[in-house]
């Protein structure tokens, strides 16, 4: 079932049923200055740091679920409804939202009244722009009462939760002319506040909750709406609240605009003050200023959506498959850009009050946004490699207001280090920037321990040589990739973290999956290294890279497919000797993508096994046989109800190492299998099942021993985002920067007859136009670069602001 529809064209997913199977969320805001939006009007917003600096409070868990949001009520005589349905739930006679790229629209109509609300974040600014129109399409006068609605967190999203002692005794704003200021805590320690603005001499307003709901009421009937009149009440203590009153009246015909502001102000010191307990305003007043007009508005939009048609030319397709290419022109793009911003930290699944920027998801996610705006990555990486300590290992977040790393969820990840290569390369790739590795950086941000960022990533690849266990393998710390994999833990203790517990820490528990993933960006080291012209380090790099993979061979192999673990007493985890868990996703894709034993047929038997073991309708599961009882040596892995998960679910994240692996022995039709198997435009059809966007990627889907296989969780803020894009622009399609320009080297499905990319490349435009005659997967016959046949499967690079026509033929 069909919730909505995808219009290309604009961009936009355009919904036309608000009871959405789960709310379909957006993300407003580029940089620093974030909202998210549901498509019935819930949500949030903050400034930089969804934990620390939280301007509206939202209701995790909630029930009904995305209760509580930015909101607008319409009264007409006893009727009353708002624009995005909810909180009222009034039936409208039309209704629509529009998930564009960063921003949302609302149109909704009710006895002849339409209401149109935009929602965005102009480029640089910190306030969301809410323009409302409303117009009377009736034959008579409308008369109209009109209520904002938000509430406003007590800054810190996490004690905001908690600290009730407090928090119902801090609350303070002011109110003046048509603006509510929120400055709770702004006499002692603060220099930010906040505001919600209109540009319309308001009738009256409210700042206290109770008193505007009720309490005994909830967001859906309010007292002052219901009512009809505000109580013009100043919140002291207790949870302070913006709503503004205008009284409407609308001729047949004639429609009117109002343009709200939510902003963000920081002041200095010195200057926060404008008497005594009166706050500075004159910043909240040029930020209302800029934009108080339909026209100043309409420019910011316009100006936001030409950023957007910038950041996508740089990659488009055409496939002749339009789920496809929407998904790799405009809703992959776009969701690697929030990736980027957010990591892991918050949306309706992730709270933004625990985990901050994470070590490993940062340096992946950058993989797919790399391309868009290189100078924000490089910044990323620094940013990412300050917070590594000197013998390699590395805070598993950060926090982003700080940038500082902190342990909240544990430390000791062994895989963290080496995706520090990962991004460093693919950066000076598509940039060719090597000065990034001359940049010095600090250890724990502290600028007295610096060293070149070159020495950041040599001390990350050695971090692995250094902690090897007894087949020689890299030791698994308190987890790899796989957070629940926990093979030190031994926890019997409900009261306990799994990932902060270490109850036997020793040197006997191994990872097949970082072994593979030593082999294949120790490679990409070993490369680096050959570039700059270290060739002593890249030759030492090379035997530990050669090494490992005879490990692998000696110790990684199970006869069908790759191991995935030792535990903490040498035993072996992912084999047929297993009565559960035989076989695990992690390895198969990183020591086929390192093609450790393809030669003598490893890679394509590990492949094999995972079609045959792994491969159900809705993806591939991340192990097989699911746990059905907890194995205490192995963590939280096996606390999940099968298929659920770690648990033998479809851990997306995951699923574009086997499309990779598949391409290395030229399966072109499997790996475009397996990307459609995941790739949300391909699963709209059954929207009532899977729940969550068809427009984003998910974190999990219930594999094939769940109750429900195919219903997803934790949309948007996945490393899904990042390796599905680079999955299919770079192995299937196989447009790839490398050093010396770009390489071509598609492996795609044999019946395609070719397709076509614009690929923008170090300032040049590459027009190019793969042919596939023969119908094979995999191989390069000839490659024209204007006009002029060239001997190599890598373009070299092209001069600058010029546009040069491709033309690769396969056989």
């Amino acid at each position: 079932m069909k919730y909505g529809h995808f219009d290309d064209d604009s961009r936009e997913y355009v919904i036309t049923n608000p009871k959405t199977p789960y709310p379909w969320i957006n993300y407003l805001g580029n940089e620093d200055f974030f909202s998210l939006t549901s498509n019935t009007g819930g949500g949030y917003t903050f400034y930089k740091d969804a934990k620390f600096r939280r301007l509206t409070r939202y209701r995790y868990n909630n029930v009904p679920v995305d209760n509580g949001g930015k909101y607008f009520y319409i009264k007409e005589g006893d009727s009353v409804w708002s624009p995005g349905w909810k909180p009222v739930k009034t039936e409208l006679d039309r209704y629509e939202c529009r998930h564009g790229m960063s921003y949302t629209k609302f149109k909704s109509s009710k006895n002849g009244v339409q209401a149109e609300v935009l929602q965005f974040i102009p480029l640089g600014f910190w306030g969301e722009i809410q323009k409302l129109s409303l117009k009377n399409n009736s034959s008579e006068v409308k008369k109209l009462k009109l209520f904002s609605f938000i509430e406003w967190a007590l800054w810190n999203a996490e004690d905001d939760m908690t600290n009730f002692q407090r928090n119902f005794s801090t609350g303070e704003v002011e109110v003046e002319d048509s603006v509510i200021y929120h400055k709770t805590e702004f006499k002692e320690r603060r220099n930010h506040y906040s505001f919600y603005s209109v540009n319309e001499a308001i009738k009256g307003f409210d700042t206290d909750r109770e008193s505007f709901i009720g309490l005994y009421n909830g967001f859906e009937a309010p007292e002052v709406v219901t009512d009809g009149k505000p109580k013009n009440t100043i919140a002291h203590g207790w949870s302070p609240i913006a709503s503004h009153y205008i009284e409407v009246e609308l001729k047949p015909g004639e429609s009117k605009d109002y343009i709200f502001m939510l902003g963000y102000v920081e002041v200095a010191d010195d200057q926060k003050w404008e008497s005594k307990s009166i706050i500075n305003k004159k910043p909240a007043k040029a930020m209302i200023e800029k934009y108080n007009t339909v026209e100043k508005v309409k420019a910011a939009f316009n100006e936001l959506k030409i950023y957007w048609d910038n950041l996508l030319s740089t990659i488009n397709i055409q496939s002749g498959d339009e789920k496809l290419d929407r998904m790799v022109n405009i809703w992959n793009q776009y969701q690697c850009m929030v990736t980027f911003n957010m990591s892991r930290s918050a949306s309706f699944f992730e709270s933004g009050i625990g985990r901050g920027m994470g070590f490993r998801d940062s340096n992946q996610d950058l993989i797919g946004f790399v391309h868009q705006i290189p100078e924000r990555a490089r910044e990323r990486i620094v940013d990412i490699a300050s917070t590594q300590f000197e013998d390699g290992s590395c805070y598993h977040q950060y926090q982003p207001l700080t940038k500082k790393g902190n342990a909240a969820i544990g430390g000791d990840f062994n895989d963290d280090p080496l995706w520090l290569i990962l991004s460093t390369t693919e950066y000076i790739k598509e940039t060719g920037d090597f000065s990034l590795l001359d940049e010095l950086v600090p250890f724990d941000n502290d600028p007295s321990k610096a060293k070149s960022h070159f020495e950041h990533l040599k001390i990350s690849f050695y971090h692995v040589v250094n902690n090897l266990g007894p087949h020689q393998l890299p030791l698994i710390g308190r987890a790899d990739w796989n957070d629940c994999l926990n093979l030190n833990c031994f926890s019997n203790d409900p009261n306990e973290s799994f990932q902060t517990t270490g109850n036997k820490k020793g040197e006997t528990a191994e990872s097949l999956m970082i072994a593979g993933l030593f082999v294949v960006y120790g490679k990409e080291f070993v490369k680096l290294c050959q570039q700059i012209g270290k060739e002593t380090e890249a030759i030492e790099a090379e035997t530990h890279v050669n090494n490992m993979i005879e490990a692998v061979k000696q110790h990684g192999w199970d006869g069908e497919w790759y191991l995935r673990a030792y535990d903490y007493y040498g035993k072996k985890i992912g084999s047929n000797e297993n009565e559960e868990g035989k076989i695990f996703i992690e390895s198969q894709g990183w020591c086929s993508m390192a093609e450790i034993g393809k030669e003598e047929g490893l890679v394509e038997k590990s492949l094999n096994a995972v079609k045959e073991h792994l491969d159900c309708e809705y993806g591939i599961v991340l192990n097989s046989p699911a746990f059905t009882k907890y194995y205490i040596e192995y963590g939280e892995i096996s606390t999940y109800p099968a298929g659920y998960k770690e648990n033998g679910g479809i851990f997306c994240h995951n699923n574009p190492w086997i499309m990779i692996g598949e391409t290395m022995i030229g399966r072109g039709d499997a790996a475009y299998d397996y990307y459609t198997k995941i790739a949300p435009s391909f699963l709209e059809d059954i929207s009532q099942l899977h729940k969550v966007e068809p427009y984003v990627y998910c974190q999990m889907i219930a594999g094939k021993e769940a109750f429900k296989p195919g219903e997803a969780k934790n949309s948007w803020l996945s490393g899904t985002a990042s390796w599905n894009f680079y999955a299919i622009t770079q192995y299937i399609l196989g447009i790839k920067p490398d050093y010396k320009g770009l390489s071509i080297n598609p492996c795609i499905p044999t019946k395609w007859d070719g397709f076509k990319m614009t690929r923008k490349f170090r300032g040049a435009t590459y027009n190019i136009e793969v042919s596939n005659p023969k119908h094979i997967s995999k191989g390069v016959e000839k490659i024209i670069v204007n006009g002029t046949t060239i001997h190599s499967n890598i373009i070299p690079i092209l001069e600058k602001n010029k546009t040069h026509e491709i033309i690769v033929i396969m056989g």
